[in-house]
């Protein structure tokens, strides 16, 4: 019964989760040329907090002190659920630029928003085109300002960690930038792929220490021992 009724709620809040996106990209899409990227950043991490508070989803975050102000950083989490995305832009408090796959560049105002506040869109059927979104966002990585990876590449279909592509790692290491694991947990129980209502499940953000990839003999070696301590903050 419970289940019905959060449900039924859910189409109720719909309109105003709605209109919350649809506020938040256009704020974005006519203030960001003339603005910098931090109150942008602040209307969107608003939006998507929104989202939990809305649909009475508990939030927790531990490890931000591993983060130090003013230094860029090379973010890596794993993926399950859309709320992953709602759960990092809500609660990472540094400026950052997702690397996000085309599709969802058809998103409406959401693809357009997201263009005009500076995120890549990578073409991961396209080497040349892939390569060309890298270098996009090698150029932005200054000044505190970071990147948020899903290095996996698309979303989990059971909540298991994936095999981990190198695109992230070869960021961090051409611009010499530390990595920081994200280790999301509660996000799939949330909603998982293909489902449209959500459930009622406590999220968790654990924010990891930096990783020098200077440490690790090769690129393989890095790509498995981040992936093992995102592993690892998941529990």
């Amino acid at each position: 019964m419970k289940r019905f009724f959060y449900c039924f709620y859910q189409l109720l809040v719909l309109p105003v989760l709605v209109l919350n996106t649809l506020l938040c990209a256009v704020i974005t899409m006519l203030f960001f040329p003339f603005n910098n990227t931090a109150p942008i950043h602040w209307v969107q991490m608003t939006w998507c907090r929104l989202f939990f508070y809305w649909l009475f989803i508990p939030v927790s975050v531990d490890g931000l002190e591993n983060i130090q102000a003013g230094q860029s950083y090379v973010f890596v989490a794993n993926h399950a659920s859309m709320f992953d995305v709602f759960l990092i832009y809500g609660w990472l408090p540094v400026v950052f630029k997702w690397l996000m796959k085309k599709e969802l560049r058809k998103i409406p105002f959401v693809g357009t928003a997201c263009k005009a506040a500076g995120h890549i869109y990578v073409d991961r059927s396209n080497a040349r085109a892939s390569l060309a979104s890298l270098n996009q966002i090698k150029e932005q990585l200054r000044d505190g300002v970071c990147t948020v990876i899903f290095p996996e590449g698309t979303r989990s279909k059971n909540g298991q960690v994936g095999r981990f592509h190198s695109g992230a790692f070869q960021i961090a290491h051409d611009l010499k930038l530390p990595v920081i694991p994200l280790s999301l947990t509660g996000c799939y129980e949330v909603q998982k792929k293909g489902e449209w209502f959500v459930h009622r499940h406590p999220v968790h953000l654990h924010v990891g220490q930096p990783i020098h990839l200077e440490q690790f003999e090769d690129k393989n070696e890095a790509m498995e021992a981040v992936r093992q301590t995102v592993i690892q903050g998941m529990k």
